[in-house]
């Protein structure tokens, strides 16, 4: 029973608890960078006095919660000027900063040197960002700055080999990667088949690699997110930038709509080299060759309101001698709405569009081949900071696919037959999601999250039905898998529901800060993927086709555990960060031997769910201050597959065994440099080295009808040499761009210097003199000298 002096004691304590809350105001606002009004994610906020922060959202803003009182603010951001400015906050202030980069004088501010060193407090961990900056400074491969190249020299990150697309992750495939542009998702990252990725680097902002502790906000992908984001296009004055290079150019447009409220970005590249085959007649008919278009609008409408509309366009030509063209390229389109509810509750609402098309005009065989997948996207975030030790992000999320797997037309004299249509698919992915992050103590911070997925595979489409569920069978008497015979199919119409699916994904990483300078850190997350690529390549190629999780094709679920070991050496001039993973990702597609993927109606045939496990420690040891530095990161690791057999009679592909994926590295290292001798000229250098990537050769031979014919062993037991390369830059910047309006530079590079010989893939073929299987090694790359001119006005 509640008695009157009980009452009485409560309602004394709850007036304590709210006079206290009362002494609490809030700080919030943008930040943006002072020449162009471009708001700056991830800038560091922080009151060394409480020793509390806090970070800039993805659209510059930020909430701090502390007690009332006259403050010493800290603003920090790589690349800018730190500045400090003394706040008395007695109520709810609103303050937007503008920030100077390295180099300039502030006013009524104190400025410090900014650092750019290991984020010790933070539970956040396996997350890598990239500044423009130091992505242009890299040398890349015929001069063309390349922001998908840039993060192979990052722990964990590797490709399948040279001109290859895609990257990987911890192990992982390259279909495993969440691509995100704005938001928006990029399908197929690379141009002209994987020697350029499709971001033009003067459009980024900002680069962000998440490869494990990955927050309950993303989803859909087993291995990583790369979230990147375009600039907003200045808002105070008109500029232009681009440059020329060897096999393409580029140009960017931004400017104010109305000064200071709206802007807007326009920017395009496009490759010219194909021009020089029509210098030769017999080549004139061939060509290969890119462009793309970035665009950006924002208006600010008042203070708590401001509307953005963002769009991608790229697309790849490839035609051979007018009989054959390829044509390829992703479009995308993001709306959105940021709204600020208060000083605690900020809102993003977006709408999305995006579409990946593949196109073949087969000439010679008189047929056009029409492919892709298009998704519709509606995604309403929250951001709210409850206080300076807890903050939530949560929201609702809604994704509508449309999946062509193919359509056949006829072209020439038989251009009036109907198309033949491989059956297209249909799904929906919803999902709700709620993130915290919660300071314990001074040394102890947590971030814990939960999100929930569903899947809805929708027809309309035709199903088939096979003995035992299963679409592939297994010969006991030759020992193969062979395709299964359907005993019955059903349709559903638009819109049914054919198979649904249902995960919760827990995320959870913490961070123990054993002093000012070191910290230990673990995180774990499950992650739900219910789109497969079907691909038996290594790397993905403009061909390969995306598919919906069904009956037979099973999401799949990835586990992934970290530890890791976070220091700031020597006044923060180097940082060590040291961390440890294990992976294991359950329903894996693996492909019974001479699976057809191209054109098949019935995939399930061909297909069997396995699984994969990789684990492995990373090292990166940077400098973070001074004219030289840089980092060295390695990895060593493996990463395997298997698919066991469903019954004891089957033996499974490989026997059952467990084998090196074809992403598996077992030693990755990089090295990774810049120098900037005087404001005249600055160099870089880049070095890699990398395990070969697994193969399968031929372990014999045996003559069919008098042909030899290799004979294989179990799947990638073998390995390609080892892949290594050199690459250094040289930039030159007139001493007289201070003077004038017009701003250049020039940009010498070699790529692979010491001209190595890698090889991209080692084919074995009939020789046609001795009759003998014999190895052919092919090498794309040898020593590249490039230039290019950099402008900006």
């Amino acid at each position: 029973m509640i008695t009157k002096n009980t009452c009485t004691f409560l309602l004394f304590i709850l007036t304590i608890f709210t006079s206290f809350a009362q002494e609490k105001f809030t700080l919030s606002g943008t930040i943006s960078d002072s020449k162009n009004n471009e708001t700056l994610i991830g800038v560091n906020v922080f009151i060394p006095a409480l020793k509390i922060g806090t970070t800039t959202n993805e659209y510059g803003f930020y909430s701090l919660s502390v007690p009332k009182g006259e403050y010493e603010i800290e603003i920090s951001y790589v690349g800018y000027q730190t500045i400090q400015k003394n706040i008395v906050l007695d109520q709810n202030i609103k303050s937007n900063f503008s920030i100077k980069e390295g180099g300039e004088e502030l006013q009524e501010v104190i400025i410090t040197e900014n650092k750019s060193k290991a984020n010790i407090k933070s539970p956040e961990m396996s997350v890598n960002k990239l500044s423009i900056s130091t992505i242009k400074k890299m040398p890349v491969v015929l001069g063309e700055v390349d922001v998908l190249k840039s993060i192979l020299l990052l722990p964990g990150v590797t490709n399948a080999g040279e001109g290859a697309s895609g990257f990987n992750v911890r192990g992982g495939g390259a279909d495993q990667n969440l691509i995100l542009l704005d938001e928006a998702t990029i399908f197929n990252s690379s141009h002209v088949f994987g020697f350029f990725s499709v971001f033009n680097p003067d459009a980024i902002k900002d680069l962000k690699l998440y490869k494990g502790g990955i927050p309950a906000r993303y989803g859909g992908r087993a291995s990583s997110v790369l979230e990147i984001y375009q600039k907003d296009g200045s808002s105070k004055d008109f500029h232009m930038n681009g440059g020329i290079g060897l096999i393409s150019s580029r140009l960017l447009a931004e400017g104010p709509i109305v000064k200071d409220k709206g802007s807007f970005l326009i920017g395009g590249r496009a490759s010219y080299a194909h021009l020089f085959l029509k210098l030769s007649q017999d080549n004139k008919d061939n060509a290969a060759y890119f462009y793309d278009l970035n665009t950006k609008l924002n208006y600010k409408l008042n203070d708590n309101n401001s509307l953005y509309l963002s769009g991608y366009f790229g697309r790849d030509v490839f035609r051979l001698n007018k009989s054959f063209t390829n044509t390829y390229g992703n479009s995308t389109l993001n709306l959105r709405w940021n709204h600020l509810y208060s000083d605690k509750l900020f809102s993003n609402l977006s709408l999305i569009y995006s579409d990946y098309y593949y196109g073949l005009d087969l000439d010679f065989v008189g047929f056009n081949w029409d492919s892709g997948i298009k998704n519709y996207n509606i995604k309403y975030d929250f951001k709210h900071y409850l206080s300076d030790k807890l903050k939530l992000n949560y929201g609702v999320n809604g994704i509508y696919y449309n999946f062509n797997p193919g359509t056949i037309k006829p072209t020439g004299e038989d251009s009036g037959i109907n198309p033949d249509q491989l059956d297209r698919k249909y799904a929906f992915e919803p999902s709700i999601y709620l993130d915290a992050e919660s300071q314990i103590s001074k040394r102890i911070t947590v971030a814990y999250g939960l999100r929930y997925s569903l899947f809805y595979r929708l027809g309309a489409s035709t199903i088939n039905y096979y003995d035992n569920n299963e679409a592939v069978v297994f010969n006991t008497e030759m020992q193969i898998y062979e395709k299964g015979t359907p005993t019955s199919t059903q349709y559903f119409g638009k819109n049914k529901v054919i198979q649904s699916y249902n995960n919760l994904e827990p995320r959870f990483s913490i961070s123990y800060q054993l002093n000012e300078e070191q910290a230990l850190k673990a995180s774990y997350n499950r992650m739900a993927q219910y789109l497969q690529l079907i691909s038996n390549t290594s790397s993905p190629t403009p061909l390969d086709v995306w598919m919906p999780s069904d009956n037979y094709i099973k999401p799949q679920l990835a586990d992934q555990v970290a530890l890791g070991y976070f220091r700031n050496i020597y006044n923060d001039a180097y940082s060590l960060e040291v961390e440890t993973f294990y992976k294991k990702i359950q329903n894996r597609l693996d492909y019974i031997d001479g699976a057809d993927l191209i054109a098949n109606n019935a995939i399930e045939q061909v297909i069997l769910n396995g699984q994969m496990r990789s684990y492995g420690l990373e090292l990166m040891i940077k400098k973070n201050k001074g004219r030289f530095n840089g980092w060295i990161s390695y990895t060593l690791s493996r990463s395997e597959q298997q698919t066991p057999g469903r019954t004891p009679e089957e033996i499974g592909i490989n026997n059952g065994k467990w084998y090196a994926s074809a992403y598996d590295k077992t030693h990755n290292l990089a090295i990774t440099s810049a120098y900037n001798l005087n404001e005249k000229w600055s160099f870089g250098a880049n070095f890699a080295l990398q395990s070969g990537q697994p193969v399968t050769y031929p372990n014999g031979q045996y003559q069919y009808l008098g042909i030899i014919v290799p004979s294989y062993g179990l799947r990638n037991e073998n390995r390609l040499p080892s892949y290594n390369h050199l690459d250094i830059s040289a930039t030159l910047t007139p001493r007289n761009n201070k003077n004038r309006n017009w701003k250049g530079e020039w940009v010498f590079s070699i790529y692979n210097l010491y001209n190595r010989k890698n090889a991209a893939s080692i084919n074995f073929r009939q020789n046609v003199d001795t009759g003998a299987n014999e190895a052919v090694k092919l090498s794309i790359f040898g020593i590249v000298p490039a230039v290019s001119y950099n402008f900006k006005f």
